[in-house]
């Protein structure tokens, strides 16, 4: 579905956008494809059993899939990162974090294929960032926010379109009505970074928040930021 001109959420089970296997699940996280011209952005990449299904989506949208450039992943879990692989085999440039790129190219326990019962097929990133790094993608400033805590290394991503400051921030805040945490049963889940990090997010003015499952946020996303940080104050110390 369109967010905005140009910015399209075209994967996620949990509002039926894609569909891998359980109705209304967290199975296949959010994908999203900024098309910026000169080529496709894509922030995520989902399950892989769904590509096909995010392919499909993004054609409706007159949106093709050869024009993907970058895959920017925010996390190594395979909701999010699961069709690297297969991005990578056809020929797109995998960007995540020093970490996560580590558990990617591992494919080891912190990605978590366990909790689906599945094998995460490893690949190697090809561009590894740092927090702060700004990148410029097929002309597109991307800064990279470094999030650890859900995983060690998530990372938000930062950027400018139509006059709004959009974040794509993953599992770093949790889907509305179901908490306001990302899964807590993650190998390298972290209360101390996690609460950590939240702080830092929650002094960050953004337009619009997209998530990493479920809703999105369009108006004054900075409140549920301070949401999260606040249990987490009061839950976790």
């Amino acid at each position: 579905m369109q967010l905005l001109k140009g910015l399209y959420q075209v994967g996620g089970d949990l509002n039926g956008i894609t569909w891998a296997g359980v109705d209304a699940g967290f199975d296949d996280a959010n994908t999203y494809a900024l098309d910026t011209g000169n080529g496709i952005l894509l922030f995520d990449c989902g399950c892989g059993d769904t590509l096909d299904q995010i392919y499909d989506n993004m054609r409706y949208w007159g949106l093709d899939p050869a024009a993907i450039r970058y895959c920017l992943l925010t996390h190594a879990h395979l909701d999010h990162a699961g069709a690297a692989y297969l991005l990578k085999k056809a020929g797109v440039t995998i960007v995540s974090h020093v970490n996560a790129a580590e558990a990617v190219a591992a494919g080891d326990e912190r990605c978590c294929a366990f909790l689906y019962h599945k094998v995460f097929t490893p690949c190697e990133v090809d561009l590894q960032v740092q927090g702060g790094d700004v990148l410029n993608l097929l002309e597109v400033p991307i800064e990279a926010l470094h999030f650890p805590g859900h995983t060690m290394g998530c990372t938000a991503y930062a950027f400018t379109l139509s006059d709004k400051r959009i974040v794509v921030c993953g599992d770093v805040i949790g889907t509305l009505n179901v908490g306001y945490f990302g899964w807590d049963g993650s190998i390298d889940f972290n209360k101390a970074a996690y609460t950590e990090s939240l702080t830092r997010f929650a002094r960050m003015n953004f337009d619009v928040m997209l998530s990493g499952h479920g809703m999105s946020y369009f108006y004054k996303p900075r409140r549920r930021v301070e949401e999260a940080l606040n249990q987490a104050l009061i839950q976790w110390r």
